[in-house]
């Protein structure tokens, strides 16, 4: 199997473009403004057509926008069709925004002519999987990993502190402390939990970084102690697996800024993944609830 990443522009409105070799969800940090809807793309390809630059999918129907159907897409960069072959599945992500270009990633999962070992296989989070104990420095400088939540509902998410999109790491964080300030009026399923947002940006998202970000988003400042929420990153070499275990790219753009995909996860007392979020839709009222029914029944 070879992930290949393309970059295509749908045939109305859409750009569908990429910041590494990864799958499922990419929203991007070339989106200027506007909200940003995703829509989960899988499909099969059908043929290309070098002189005109595209590749024909044949796709399943894509709820809230279109049924299924075969149809066209102009790839942005012509060297990637000579990869592609009739019958080669692909999944991917399409991102529609009132204004501006809107960007998404569309990977290859399975090839018919397999001619490649990728460099990275990126896993798809889906219930029951065990998730690896990876280990992180959190805002307080301490080294933590994820098996010390085990006994808890543990909702994490994926973040870098200057994200200037409003509709990605923001809302990721302000959808965070939306739910931590629910699960305080539940003092029994509050102890059952526990909140964690990633970074991965570690170069510039030190533990002070990550310390005074967090002082924000949880309202509390220099009062916050962090008993219930951690902002933490990996070290840069554990980094590429832990993103390949939760399915996000990151890719380094202009100006700081870093091209990436989206990745919430619900992971159950057992230590296995419990409900994955892939894009930036999802509402704080249906993780809570997610939230109760894995971690209410479980003591702390």
């Amino acid at each position: 199997m070879r992930s290949v990443v393309l970059s295509l522009l749908f045939g109305w409105v859409f750009i569908l473009s990429v910041g590494g070799c990864h799958s499922d969800s990419m929203p991007t940090a070339t989106v200027q403004s506007g909200q940003v809807k995703q829509y989960a793309v899988k499909g099969i390809i059908v043929g290309t057509d070098p002189p005109h630059s595209e590749v024909t999918v044949d796709s399943e129907a894509i709820p809230g926008l279109m049924d299924a159907m075969t149809m066209p897409y102009k790839v942005k960069d012509p060297n990637i069709l000579q990869d592609l072959h009739p019958g080669d599945h692909m999944t991917g992500m399409l991102l529609v925004a009132d204004s501006g270009t809107l960007l998404d990633q569309i990977v290859i999962t399975a090839q018919v002519q397999p001619d490649y070992k990728p460099q990275a296989q990126y896993h798809v989070p889906a219930p029951g999987d065990a998730v690896p104990d990876f280990r992180l420095t959190n805002q307080s400088g301490r080294k933590i990993n994820l098996s010390q939540f085990h006994g808890k509902a543990l909702l994490v998410t994926f973040i870098y502190t200057r994200c200037p999109l409003s509709d990605y790491c923001p809302r990721m964080s302000r959808n965070f402390a939306s739910i931590d300030k629910s699960l305080q009026a539940d003092p029994a399923l509050y102890n059952r939990t526990h909140l964690l947002s990633i970074s991965f940006d570690p170069a510039y998202d030190s533990p002070a970084v990550l310390r005074s970000y967090g002082e924000a988003y949880t309202g509390n400042y220099t009062r916050e102690k962090f008993d219930h929420w951690d902002f933490a990153a990996p070290a840069k070499t554990d980094l590429p697996k832990l993103l390949e275990f939760f399915d996000v790219g990151a890719t380094p753009g202009e100006n700081h800024t870093i091209t990436h995909s989206l990745s919430t996860a619900v992971i159950g007392p057992d230590g296995k993944i419990a409900q994955w979020y892939p894009t930036n839709d999802w509402k704080p009222e249906d993780v809570l609830d997610e939230l109760k029914k894995v971690g209410g029944g479980t003591k702390g």
